[in-house]
């Protein structure tokens, strides 16, 4: 069974501690959702699972230490998926979902069978079919976020790390979005994704890690993590936490009594 373990990872931006001695052991066929307020540290902690930032500590995949491999080597094993989704050339939607095939072969190495059948299914899975030819600057931005999805699942990677891939779509595109998430572990990927919609992390995600102030303050099942008071501790708010149509509703209601007293002091 695939296991992806991170060990003792911190990071550092700006010379301040960002991520601080972050571990979690993830295993194959699980979706884990990355939580905690703003600035806590989860797109730092994305980054530097990808050593795109200053790190210590070690990513090993099935025994293998990622943070000694090459971008393009590390590339076969983690897709990343920015919050960011801007996009600085007119190239055609297909054009951008193809180079999720680049760190598969070499600079100038033809496009094989196999690179147009992974593009294929991934245009297909993100229903982007129609859109192939169309210039991604044209597109809204929710658009533009299925088409980076979409460049994502085309690099068939085993662990796909996504930082906020909810913002900007709208309702039925989320739970789309959150549909395709739980099916890429039942096909034996390992997903793990940052946001803030509680509820849709709760009802979807198989286990969550929520972040705060750069560590780790809980992890585990979604209804051990997102309790009453740990909801008040880490983000200062009251909230409604219940069930309907089979799942788990975590909705934010007010802030909590410390903070409101805080704000009238």
């Amino acid at each position: 069974m695939s296991i992806l373990a991170i060990e003792d990872l911190s990071a550092t931006l700006a010379g301040k501690q960002v991520v601080d001695s972050v571990s979690v052991t993830v295993e194959k066929g699980s979706f884990t959702g990355l939580i905690g307020p703003n600035g806590a540290g989860k797109s730092t902690f994305l980054r530097a699972c990808l050593g795109l930032v200053p790190t210590s500590g070690k990513v090993h995949l099935d025994g293998i230490d990622l943070t000694n491999l090459r971008p393009a080597e590390r590339a076969r094993h983690l897709a990343y998926l920015p919050q960011e989704r801007e996009t600085a050339w007119a190239m055609s939607v297909e054009a951008v979902v193809a180079l999720g095939r680049l760190p598969h072969h070499a600079r100038f190495t033809a496009t094989s069978e196999h690179d147009r059948a992974a593009i294929e299914a991934a245009l297909t899975r993100m229903d982007l079919s129609a859109f192939r030819q169309r210039a991604v600057t044209s597109l809204s931005g929710g658009e533009r976020a299925r088409v980076l999805i979409a460049r994502a699942l085309a690099q068939e990677t085993p662990v796909l790390l996504a930082d906020e891939p909810l913002a900007g779509l709208d309702p039925q595109h989320q739970i789309a979005l959150m549909r395709l998430f739980r099916e890429l572990p039942a096909e034996g990927r390992i997903v793990i994704a940052s946001m803030h919609d509680l509820t849709l992390a709760a009802r979807w995600c198989d286990r969550l890690l929520l972040l705060q102030g750069g560590r780790a303050h809980a992890q585990g099942r979604p209804e051990d993590v997102l309790t009453a008071r740990t909801l008040e501790e880490v983000y200062t708010v009251e909230a409604f936490i219940g069930t309907a149509a089979g799942g788990l509703i975590v909705q934010p209601v007010d802030l909590s009594k410390e903070k409101k007293e805080e704000n009238h002091g």
